[in-house]
Parts: structure tokens; sequence; C-alpha cells
């Protein structure tokens, strides 16, 4: 099963795409984790996007498709795969769309967090995350235990230069230019699912899982992890 988690920064699609993943038991792919472990063990495609990435550029859609193929590949296509901010533009569905038809799969949900600008700016101000591990804690509704410090690995918790508010509103101004039209294109395929952002983490997680029913629990079930 392919899932493909869609949202605005600030909207914790990366969360939720995170405990969907632990859930179903399904494998949770970030493309910015792709690349930067592309980058990382130095390997043609790092190094090719190392470029792009130390000029502050986009990675192009050919070296993302030629990483997002690789994962294919290197998947034994029973599992289910979550792709969390991607596609980020229409090209990019659409490449998608092919690499995963050439292997017998396709997309069979993509799910909309959905947040409005401005509680996404509210949301961001009080964003804390890890360097070290990419954890990401909200200050109000998922504090660390120890302020400043990460749960997961104890390292030093730090506000991100992008989450200032008018960098938010840039953001988010841009994520409608690309990506509302991958919701459009997923929504005239019949797999979009939508779900709000508003509310407690926790109920937030089970809306999700219902919207999905990804992997046959019910909704409760999220509510637990």
């Amino acid at each position: 099963m392919i899932i493909v988690f869609v949202g605005a920064p600030g909207s914790g699609k990366g969360t939720h795409a995170r405990r969907t993943a632990e859930r179903c038991g399904f494998s949770h792919v970030s493309t910015g984790d792709l690349l930067r472990d592309a980058v990382d063990k130095d390997t043609p495609l790092g190094r090719k996007a190392h470029e792009f990435m130390a000029a502050g550029k986009l990675v192009p859609d050919e070296i993302m498709m030629d990483l997002i193929g690789g994962l294919l590949d290197g998947s034994d296509g029973g599992e289910g795969i979550i792709f969390d901010g991607f596609p980020r533009t229409l090209a990019q569905a659409e490449g998608m769309d092919e690499l995963l038809e050439g292997r017998g799969l396709k997309v069979d949900k993509a799910l909309l967090v959905d947040i409005s600008e401005d509680e996404a700016v509210e949301r961001l101000a009080l964003r804390v995350s890890c360097p070290k591990c990419g954890a990401v804690h909200n200050l109000a509704s998922n504090p660390p235990k120890v302020e400043g410090v990460c749960d997961e690995c104890g390292g030093k918790l730090e506000v991100r230069p992008d989450d200032r508010e008018e960098t938010v509103r840039a953001r988010f101004k841009e994520f409608r230019r690309l990506t509302e039209p991958v919701i459009d294109y997923y929504r005239s395929q019949g797999t979009l699912a939508s779900v709000s952002t508003s509310g407690p983490v926790e109920e937030v997680a089970a809306n999700v899982a219902a919207a999905l029913d990804a992997c046959g629990g019910s909704p409760n079930e999220s509510s637990a992890g």
C-alpha cells in the first residue's frame, strides 16, 4: 500500500505520517531524510543533490525521481510505504505515478492534513526541534519532559529560522502555488481524504486513522500510540 501525506508548514503531517507508519508497520519516507542519507553516504545521486542543496536551491525533479525509484526498487513490494511531503508539485505527482505503474504499484490514498494559515503561524511560533534526530515538540501541546532537551535523544532543542512568522507566511504562499494542484490531482483520482489538524493531537491522530483505515485497525487504536 502506498500512502501520500500532504500538508502545509505547521500542519503536523510529519508527526501523523510517522504515527501512522508505526501503527501500521509501514515504512515512513521523508524526502528530506532521503536526501540527507544520500548525501551522507556520498552516493552519485547524493553528490548531485548536494550541489543544489549547498547553493540553497531546490533539488531538481529528475534527481528526486531517481531517489524515489531507487527506494522502490529496494522495497520488497509487500510492505506499505508512507511518503511524507512528497510529491510537492504536479510534475512530481505525475512522475511518481509513472514510477509506481512501472512496478505494478499505485498511490492508494492521499491524505491532506489541513490547517489555516493563521493557525500554522501560531503553531510554528511554539515549535522547537532537535537538529540531531529531527524530533519536533510544540511547547504548548507537546512540550519536552525536560525544558530545552529532546525526549528522543537528549539533544538540544532549537527554534528553526524558517519558523518565524514572515517566513511561515511565505512558505504557506508557496505551498498554495505548488501543492494545491497536487491536491486537485489526487481529488480527481478519487484517492484524496482530508483531515483538519485543529484540536488535540490524539483527536487528530484518531481522525487520520479513520480517514485512512490503512492497516485494518480501528481509529481508536491510534489514540494509544
